[in-house]
């Protein structure tokens, strides 16, 4: 716009400006405040969604802890198919797991932590529970399942753990080679005065022993 131009030549060029550019304002700002109203109504729903999974799965735990097996699996089950992308469900599998093995039903135990493996979204979680997995096979005598589960660690926090039970399997199907070298990886991966250390020590001394 001309600085110098008089105010009717001003008013002019903006009323043109407007007519040529007006449309592209108006549906500019429409859509910004589509986004800024789907946004705050997306964070609503996500929100909600969250409270009421984590209600779930408190109750969940009471019903773990009262023993009401069937009425806790119910709860789960719709975790599972009602708030899996939340992190309550992943918390539920993790608690129906580890109660079937302490009550000594491994077989149901399995289930769950195999919905992990496959629904998890953070590598550490799928890890524990491809560890806990694992460890029940071995305690089952499927060592190639147990196996192959600790080849598939992800991430390296776990790799000395994963390390370990392989030493392990290899100890179950008496290779003792095999097995010395994935305690020793184990244990080089460890921090300086570990405790862990001391436990993986024995196992490579046993080894070398035999």
């Amino acid at each position: 716009m001309d600085i110098y131009a008089s105010d009717e030549e001003k008013g002019e060029d903006i009323k043109r400006w407007w007519r040529e550019n007006g449309l592209s304002v108006i549906v500019g700002l429409a859509l910004g405040i589509a986004v800024l109203i789907g946004g705050r109504y997306w964070l609503s729903q996500e929100q909600m969604l969250s409270a009421s999974a984590s209600d779930l799965y408190q109750h969940t735990k009471q019903l773990i802890a009262a023993g009401k097996t069937a009425e806790a699996e119910s709860s789960v089950d719709k975790l599972f198919s009602t708030y899996s992308s939340t992190p309550y469900a992943i918390f539920a599998a993790f608690e129906m797991a580890k109660y079937n093995v302490q009550n000594g039903d491994v077989e149901n135990a399995k289930p769950y932590l195999n919905w992990v493996i496959n629904h998890g979204e953070l590598e550490g979680q799928v890890d524990i529970a491809r560890l806990r997995l694992g460890q029940l096979l071995l305690d089952q005598g499927s060592t190639e399942q147990a196996l192959a589960l600790a080849k598939q660690a992800e991430t390296i926090a776990f790799k000395s753990l994963f390390n370990e039970l392989m030493g392990d399997v290899y100890i179950a199907q008496g290779k003792l080679i095999k097995a010395a070298n994935a305690y020793r990886t184990s244990l080089s991966l460890l921090e300086i005065n570990e405790p862990r250390s001391l436990v993986l020590k024995l196992k490579l001394d046993d080894v070398a022993g035999s």
